[in-house]
Parts: structure tokens; sequence; C-alpha cells
């Protein structure tokens, strides 16, 4: 991300381990070299953006920008991605989905919900690395609004 946006921290939620490697290797081959705080479930996400109160509060002033799995161990990413856009101190933080799901319904319920950005994993190892080598291209020339 540009020098503006170096204090953007990206939230990686992904279960799948072999992913979250492939997703953080491309996106610092596209140099990004902001901050990646992976979660492997939802739970655990939750808390890191909303706090131990569950206020959110704890996001207010932070620069976040959201990678999204909908297929989650202990919940939906559609699940985070309503909570994330209804709460005031993260609505505005970017949320890309990054999923295997292809679901006409389930992408429009995204979009619906706030979602920004939905990306759908090729299968092909190959095509799934250039895909978030590109991705990482778009992080880096995107802004980010500063959060109340």
């Amino acid at each position: 991300m540009n020098a503006a946006a170096q204090a953007v921290t990206i939230v990686m939620i992904e279960d799948d381990e072999g992913h979250a490697r492939l997703i953080e290797k491309n996106i610092r081959r596209a140099g990004v070299h902001n901050e990646i705080v992976p979660f492997a479930d939802g739970t655990s996400a939750l808390a890191y953006l909303f706090g131990a109160d569950g206020s959110g509060q704890v996001s207010a002033g932070r620069g976040l920008l959201i990678l999204l799995d909908l297929n989650l161990p202990d919940m939906t990413g559609v699940d985070i991605l309503a909570k994330v856009k209804a709460n005031p101190h993260t609505r505005r933080s970017p949320v890309v989905v990054l999923t295997t799901t292809d679901d006409q319904r389930e992408i429009q319920r995204c979009y619906d919900l706030g979602a920004n950005v939905y990306i759908t994993k090729p299968v092909n190892y190959e095509a799934f690395a250039n895909a978030i080598r590109q991705l990482g291209l778009f992080f880096a020339v995107m802004q980010v609004p500063e959060i109340d």
C-alpha cells in the first residue's frame, strides 16, 4: 500500500493453512509489506476486531483491510461480514471476500451486506497464485478510509 496507507493492517481470515501461506507469499511478491494478522476461525477474528467487550471500540482509529473466506470451521464468513459492516468502528473497513464459493446468490448476498470485492479462488494452483499476486498489486494502490 502507498506510504500514506502503511498503517493499514491486513486481517486474513482463512482456515486453510496452505491457502493462507499462498495468499501471504503472493501479497508480499506484489510488494505489499503491511502487517498481516492471520486467523483460522471466525471466533478469534471477531475477538480481534471487536475486542473483549464486543463493542468494536478496539478497532476505532485502526486502518483495517479484511480478507475473508466464507467457509470457516466455526461460523460463516457471511456472518462475519454482516457484523463487520454493522459495527460503527469497522463498517468502513474494506472487505475482500476470497473464497471457493461461486454461487451467484451468495455473491449477491455478500455485496448486499457491503463486501467491497468478491473473488472466487481458482482451483488450479498457478491460477490461484496469479490471482493473489494481482490482488496484492491492487492492495498496493488502493486507499483505505480513515476510521473514526
